[in-house]
């Protein structure tokens, strides 16, 4: 039994994706910790994330004119990584590391083809002509001479395991149509070569690998749309140079008619397999699909379909599928348990699994075949009414309940269903019991309300949207188009919610917000409701809408304040002042303001982005967070009032990085000289300030230290001196 569970959204691979990864991904390595992966793009950059925060942790490049030609590893005994550039150049850092240029370097005698990275077995490197050492064979001299063992014959997949305490590396080769592989245990220098039994109008796609009781499994993908297993037993006694390799088929990617090309797989388990490929039916189009089948039961257990295009390649860490999808790198989440007949055919008591029949294209049944399996659906719904109400009777028998199909056969049926079915069908579908996979259907769901806003310009459920996100626990990556819809539509509350909620949002969307947040007009921002909670604390609105200034001291009347509220000619001046004294802009874009402060970033990769803000628009955004250090600076605890109120830390973090990102245009700006030159004022006299304070506070601790030492029981004065 296998399940797909939820996915979400790694990075972006495009030139706007913060990952550099704009030239495609090479490969995905397993990081130093389970939850770290490593990616290496076509280019110059490898970067590691932390999957499940969807962040990264680090992000190192060779020079321009160089490219990394062979995928990053983990060293995982000593924590370090490895990267071949150019072919021969090879480059060792650890994660402290920036600067790739003055790390470990050395070049080596020959072409290396991949990097092996074993837990318990270290390093190991082969070369493109077929010779293997370990890395710290090779670190001995790097210039030893590499055999050539493979002639003319050109690698086209590697994989190595350890056996007990014996790394064995296994590649196969292609040399004019046949193809060949090797099998080397380094330890006992040991090294066979095997020819794949042939098969005429078909050849080996992709192949994977598993060793088990010191036989490797080896799994050949073909252009006939199976999958062929071959034994290969470790222990040889035969000194034969080139032994033929007999298969067996083990899948045939087929079901209903329809037929799986697939171009990459992983192995699971013992029974299960998942295959990334083009699932098509006789006389219809194609669709990229993520599959996995039951070899032990011959089944298709389940499908993902990936409408957006994949790159091909598919890998598998801690029971997570990453591949391409479109411009960005997913990940989905699966699992796997003991494979019974029951489980193959959808038919498992009490399953969270969708049954086959979910992933099966309708339109490619035949008559009888439907009507077994509406059979099946009908008998499954007459048995479950009896244990629950039923939502309606307006339903025909002839009708498949909602609660019997999947979730992407509901959607599907409701594609040209009017608005007010369409909505209310998503409702009652969001309105179930939660189960496992809630999550994902919730994804569906605002994937159907965007998709429906696409083809339908006028259509916008601000509403529907609106009440999801505040009601359900998303992420951005369950739902990545929603933003771009709000954005488009100036959608400045959906934007303020979701910058609320969503843990995981992209700098580049994060920028792309403020910027439409700062460009609104005031009078606009009026007239939309917006969340308030995180300013009325400490901004205060008049009938005409105009701030004035609350709570400045918490010691004593000030008269200047009580002038400056009741002042008639505020107006004006409440816009143009670069002291801090008042809020460059009103309630509503400070809150919406606020909402960005507070979402989570990565400097190295929110600075680029940043820096297309606009100049007049930097400039107005750095005299709000002016004004709220100056708040802030006002409180003993500088903590600003309210829910949702930005910290001081904050606040500070965003105006070091806009003045990072921006100081050239400030310095130029007219408008701007007057503002830096406060904020140098201000924050000058902030530090003067605190520099008093720790020349007291040595005598302070020292008052501190005698009123413990000491324990009077009656009543007593002393005089101490602060010198």
């Amino acid at each position: 039994m296998a399940a797909l569970c939820e996915s979400f959204t790694l990075c972006g691979l495009g030139p706007s994706g913060g990952v550099g990864l704009g030239g495609g991904l090479l490969a995905l390595e397993p990081g130093p910790d389970p939850d770290h992966v490593l990616l290496t793009d076509r280019g110059r950059t490898a970067t590691l994330f932390k999957v499940s925060d969807q962040k990264p942790l680090g992000c190192w490049s060779v020079k321009h004119g160089q490219i990394i030609t062979c995928p990053v590893v983990c060293n995982f005994e000593t924590g370090e990584y490895i990267a071949v550039h150019d072919d021969k150049v090879l480059r060792i850092w650890k994660n402290k590391d920036i600067n790739l240029d003055k790390v470990f370097k050395a070049t080596l005698s020959a072409d290396v083809y991949r990097i092996h990275s074993l837990p318990n077995g270290g390093p190991v490197v082969l070369f493109k002509g077929g010779g293997v050492r370990t890395l710290d064979v090779l670190l001995e001299a790097p210039q030893q001479e590499i055999e050539n063992i493979i002639s003319d014959e050109v690698i086209k997949w590697s994989e190595a395991f350890m056996e007990g305490q014996q790394p064995v590396l296994i590649f196969a080769t292609e040399k004019d149509g046949d193809f060949f592989v090797y099998v080397q245990k380094l330890k006992m220098n040991s090294l066979h070569k095997y020819k794949l039994e042939q098969q005429e109008l078909s050849k080996p796609l992709s192949f994977t690998a598993y060793i088990k009781n010191q036989i490797i499994t080896l799994l050949c993908l073909y252009s006939n749309d199976s999958v062929y297993k071959v034994l290969i037993p470790l222990q040889q006694n035969s000194e034969e140079e080139e032994q033929i390799l007999s298969r067996s088929l083990l899948l045939n990617l087929s079901v209903s008619g329809s037929v799986l090309k697939g171009t990459s797989f992983v192995v699971l388990d013992k029974d299960h397999i998942a295959i990334l490929g083009s699932l098509a039916a006789s006389g219809e189009e194609s669709k990229e699909c993520l599959t996995i089948w039951n070899t032990k039961f011959q089944t298709l257990q389940t499908s993902k379909e990936l409408p957006l295009g994949t790159s091909g390649q598919l890998w598998c860490y801690e029971e997570k599928f990453f591949f391409t999808h479109g411009k960005v790198l997913t990940v989905v989440m699966y699992k796997c348990e003991t494979s019974s007949l029951a489980a193959a055919v959808g038919k498992l008591k009490d399953s969270q699994t969708p049954d086959v029949s979910s992933f099966v294209n309708w339109n490619t049944l035949g008559d009888e075949e439907l009507v077994v399996s509406l059979q099946s659906q009908q008998s499954v719904a007459l048995k479950s009414e009896s244990k629950m109400t039923l939502r309606s009777k307006r339903n025909t028998v002839a009708k498949v309940q909602p609660d019997t199909i999947s979730v992407g056969q509901l959607l599907l049926n409701l594609k040209d269903a009017s608005t007010t079915v369409f909505e209310d069908e998503l409702r009652q579908l969001m309105s179930k019991a939660q189960t496992p996979d809630f999550q994902a259907t919730i994804g569906c769901v605002i994937t159907a309300l965007i998709n429906r806003c696409k083809t339908n310009p006028k259509y916008y459920p601000r509403n529907f949207l609106l009440q999801i996100v505040q009601t359900q626990d998303l992420s951005y990556s369950l739902c990545p188009d929603l933003m771009a819809v709000a954005l488009e539509k100036k959608d400045v509350h959906l934007l303020q919610t979701c910058l609320q909620q969503f843990p995981d949002i992209p700098e580049e969307i994060t920028c792309a917000c403020l910027k439409v947040f700062l460009s609104i007009s005031e009078a606009y921002l009026q007239r939309i409701d917006v969340n308030l909670e995180s300013v009325i604390c400490y901004i205060d609105i008049e009938f005409n809408n105009k701030e004035v200034k609350t709570e400045i001291v918490e010691n004593g009347f000030n008269a200047e304040l009580e002038q400056d509220i009741w002042d008639t000619k505020i107006t004006k001046r409440t816009h143009l002042t670069d002291d801090g004294e008042f809020c460059p802009v009103g309630p509503q874009k400070a809150a919406l303001l606020n909402a960005v402060l507070h979402s989570a970033y990565s400097e190295t990769f929110l600075l680029p982005h940043l820096k297309n803000l606009p100049a007049q628009q930097a400039v107005l955004f750095l005299r709000y967070l002016y004004y709220l250090y100056v708040k802030c600076s006002e409180k003993i605890n500088t903590t600003l009032p309210g829910i949702r109120s930005p910290t001081v830390n904050q606040i500070m973090d965003w105006m070091c990085l806009l003045l990072d990102a921006h100081f050239t245009v400030m310095v130029m700006l007219p408008e701007a000289k007057e503002l830096l030159s406060s904020l140098h004022k201000f924050v000058r006299a902030q530090v003067r300030f605190y520099s008093e304070l720790n020349k007291i506070e040595g005598s302070l601790r020292e008052l501190q230290r005698l009123n413990h030492q000491k324990d009077s029981q009656t009543y007593s004065i002393e005089v101490l001196e602060l010198i």
